[in-house]
């Protein structure tokens, strides 16, 4: 029985307290004792609450969350089945129920944010290997090396580092700068170690004149990464507009601030490098060839980031082993726009199965 001072809403905050931690919940519950209820609104973080959430449907999942040393110069944080044990002297090969599955983030939030809607799904099929990137999260490298194939040889020392080595991989999926990667994992470890491969809203033959192009449709920046990596509420503004096909209509500058600073604030600089390291498009430093695994390409008809008609061109760069699926009334995040027809396709295709129950 609840009393009348102990609300159902002081009972649910509390167990939200709880989950956030102490720490976190200070911060974003910090007031001055003579504010207003709209001065309290300003300073209220919702980030901390949102990301219990994001977490909240990894752990639901059966995931759990690790931090892999893979070498002496990289560790990448990532979530694991709870099934999975790590290798040690005393058992050398991990515990397997499932085909695993990799998937890869993109920019912006780390893993838990892009792929909430997925893993409660995916998890029913495959033993899922989710990692944040090298500068996302807490993973790190005192390494010099920034390039997207750097990311996908730390990818592919993460799976080692889990015993995870020499058998066949069911697939990796990737979306946005994740898919660059997940193009140079599979070309890595080729279809004797990988299986199937999904690129979704991830234009890997992009060239110069795509990044020109992009700056040329948002207009007022002078660079990719000053519309990839915000910093201002103007720019994050304009990122949402690309990305989603129908951002919110009102959005309070608080909240567009509480987003700056507590999703695109940590590692900035070397995020920065991220973008400046990418190779593709370089000639001398990539050159995009077929890949020997079977391929999804996933896109937003919508997308304004990667706009449609580069899906049709990467397939056709890809060749015959690669399928378009091209999903309607969706921009860059398809699996946040439309989880459930993004779920139905992968699942499609992953499983072998046209319609795949989800």
């Amino acid at each position: 029985m609840i009393r009348r001072r102990d609300t159902i809403v002081g009972v649910r905050m509390r167990n939200l307290k709880n989950d956030i931690g102490d720490s976190r919940w200070r911060s974003s519950m910090k007031r001055l004792p003579s504010q207003s209820p709209t001065t309290l609104a300003m300073r209220l973080s919702i980030i901390p609450i949102i990301d219990v959430f994001a977490r909240r449907s990894f752990t639901s999942a059966g995931l759990r969350p690790e931090t892999i040393a893979v070498n002496s110069e990289t560790t990448i944080h990532c979530w694991l089945p709870n099934t999975l044990s790590l290798p040690s002297p005393k058992n050398p090969d991990p515990r397997v129920s499932k085909p695993f599955l990799l998937l890869l983030h993109g920019f912006g939030p780390v893993s838990t944010w892009q792929w909430r809607f997925q893993v409660r799904v995916l998890s029913r099929h495959f033993d899922l290997i989710v990692p944040d990137l090298v500068f996302f999260g807490e993973s790190t490298t005192t390494s010099p090396e920034r390039s997207e194939e750097f990311q996908a040889a730390s990818m592919m020392a993460l799976l080692k580092a889990l015993g995870i080595s020499g058998e066949r991989i069911a697939g990796v999926l990737g979306t946005s700068y994740g898919g660059f990667v997940a193009y140079h994992l599979a070309r890595m470890l080729g279809d004797g170690w990988m299986g199937k491969v999904v690129i979704a809203s991830s234009d890997v033959g992009k060239n110069e004149e795509d990044d020109r192009a992009m700056v040329e449709r948002v207009g007022g920046i002078e660079n990719v990464s000053e519309i990839m990596l915000p910093r201002t509420t103007v720019a994050l503004r304009k990122l949402l507009k690309l990305s989603i096909r129908r951002p919110p209509r009102f959005l309070p500058e608080f909240i567009l601030r509480d987003v700056l600073q507590n999703l695109y604030r940590d590692n900035l600089e070397r995020k920065m490098e991220l973008i400046m390291g990418v190779t593709l498009g370089n000639k001398d430093l990539f050159q995009l060839t077929p890949l020997q695994q079977d391929v999804l390409i996933v896109w937003g008809d919508q997308d304004n980031i990667f706009p449609v008609n580069k899906a049709f061109e990467l397939k056709k760069k890809l060749g015959e082993k690669a399928k378009l699926e091209i999903l309607k009334n969706t921009g860059h995040v398809p699996q946040i726009e439309d989880p459930d027809l993004f779920n139905e396709v992968l699942l499609g295709f992953l499983l072998g199965a046209p319609n795949s129950s989800v």
